[in-house]
């Protein structure tokens, strides 16, 4: 009775194999990808100095270009992004560190221009890469922190699953930057690590969900065939697909708001969250429970294959 996803007549486990080639046909034009544009990556990981300039007039990529040639620097600038609501902030960067004498040219131009001093940040190339070392070590940690947890928890072929699905959303959100070309930089890491947060939480309410059904039915009735343990799945996927789609729109109109109306500082945190939200809710329910169901089935197969004697010594 009434709009409840339980009484849909939708098998999503009959789909499963669209769902799998969707996937690894995703990911290898996502390695394409990567390897043809690569990843822009910000300051925080490479080499070189940013200059934030926020002023009370308009400004335009031409007239910024033109007062850093008027500054006689060492070095022209890389790229230029301007935002706000009336293109009054501008990120400047540039590959190579800037000197403490063309610093302080940059801060005396803009002040006696606009009357405001540009906040200018500089990394090493040493700082660079330590960076970008503990920034991967920290997801990496993270990753296999929580798939160890899964395992001990539920099983171990749920961990296996769950890792799968967050090494997917990870790889999307990384993949759509570098098509976008969005500059990669600590928000970024930090928004990543909230995406694999937010995935394993979906995941693990998804197997629980799983693994409480699994147990009722083996209780009634002997888990027989594919089909069998398929129904099981595609029942508990129907029970929480509501809970796990609200929960993700909740956050993702926060994280939009975030990206619409927040600063630039954030704008990549934001953007990493909205992509991450929506891949993770789609692997949860049509990745990680999907492999975990044919694994699953291929594991109680080789069971029921064993000789007697094999099963009673085991």
């Amino acid at each position: 009775m009434g709009f409840s996803p339980e009484n849909w007549n939708v098998d999503f486990t009959k789909h499963r194999k669209k769902f799998f080639v969707g996937s690894i046909v995703a990911v290898l034009l996502g390695i394409l990808c990567m390897f043809t544009l690569g990843l822009n990556l910000g300051v925080d990981f490479e080499s070189g100095s940013n200059v934030e300039v926020q002023v009370n007039t308009s400004l335009t990529e031409e007239a910024l270009r033109e007062d850093f040639k008027q500054m006689a620097l060492a070095h022209e600038p890389r790229n230029m992004t301007i935002g706000g609501d009336q293109n009054q902030v501008a990120n400047v960067r540039f590959i190579e560190p800037l000197s403490k004498e063309d610093i302080s040219k940059v801060q005396s131009y803009m002040k006696e221009k606009y009357g405001e001093v540009p906040n200018i940040s500089t990394v090493s190339p040493l700082v660079g890469k330590e960076l970008a070392r503990n920034a991967l070590i920290s997801v990496l940690i993270a990753s296999v922190a929580i798939v160890l947890y899964v395992a001990v928890r539920f099983q171990f072929l749920y961990g296996i699953a769950a890792i799968v699905g967050l090494l997917h959303d990870a790889f999307f959100v990384i993949v759509l930057f570098s098509l976008f070309q969005v500059e990669v930089n600590v928000p970024f890491i930090a928004a990543i690590l909230t995406v694999v947060g937010y995935s394993i939480n979906d995941t693990i309410v998804t197997f629980d969900r799983i693994r409480e059904n699994v147990k009722r039915e083996k209780k009634e009735k002997p888990i027989e065939d594919f089909n069998h343990l398929a129904r099981i799945v595609n029942k508990s996927l129907l029970q929480v697909i509501t809970r796990s789609i609200n929960t993700m729109l909740t956050v993702l109109f926060a994280a939009l708001a975030l990206f619409i109306f927040g600063s630039e500082a954030i704008r990549s945190f934001s953007l990493a969250l909205v992509i991450g939200l929506i891949v993770g809710t789609y692997s949860s329910m049509f990745l990680c429970a999907q492999m975990w169901l044919v694994w699953e089935w291929r594991r109680l197969k080789r069971l029921k294959e064993k000789p007697p004697q094999e099963e009673e010594m085991i």
